[in-house]
């Protein structure tokens, strides 16, 4: 897969650290590719719900963030990304050493852009699937926040 170029990699990159919820998670990047971005959570008790799986909210919180960061990777540069709406399936309990949301652009337009998301449970060499969704997130133009 081809990489973006350093100047939007640097722009993914801060954007994601300005997030403080992905910190409070102790979420974080693990690839950054044109129209595809995966964002890794790791096992702690912390983002758990009572049965020990990975809550639900901290999966579709990483979710949302893979595909708005897919998304804006293919935005102009003086722009800035908001999602509008999303839909996931919780497919099965999410557990594992970690969690890997991937988000992959399906349709990008010039305001509105549609992505897929996924997300896996991953323990040693075994991942998965334990949700699925679809976004829609807005490009605002010339804005220098993101």
């Amino acid at each position: 897969m081809e990489d973006v170029t350093p100047p939007i990699q640097e722009r993914i990159s801060s954007s994601f650290g300005r997030q403080g919820l992905m910190a409070h998670l102790r979420a974080r990047l693990s690839h950054i590719g044109p129209g595809r971005v995966h964002i890794q959570l790791p096992a702690r008790p912390e983002v758990t719900q009572q049965h020990g799986y990975f809550h639900a909210g901290a999966t579709s919180s990483i979710a949302d963030s893979a595909g708005g960061y897919a998304a804006f990777t293919l935005f102009p540069e003086n722009s800035s990304v908001l999602t509008v709406e999303f839909k996931i399936n919780l497919l099965a309990p999410a557990e594992g050493e970690h969690l890997e949301a991937i988000g992959q652009v399906l349709k990008s337009g010039r305001t509105l852009t549609v992505c897929q998301l996924e997300v896996f449970g991953v323990q040693g060499d075994q991942r998965t699937l334990v949700a699925v969704g679809q976004q829609t997130v807005m490009c605002i133009h010339n804005r220098a926040d993101h």
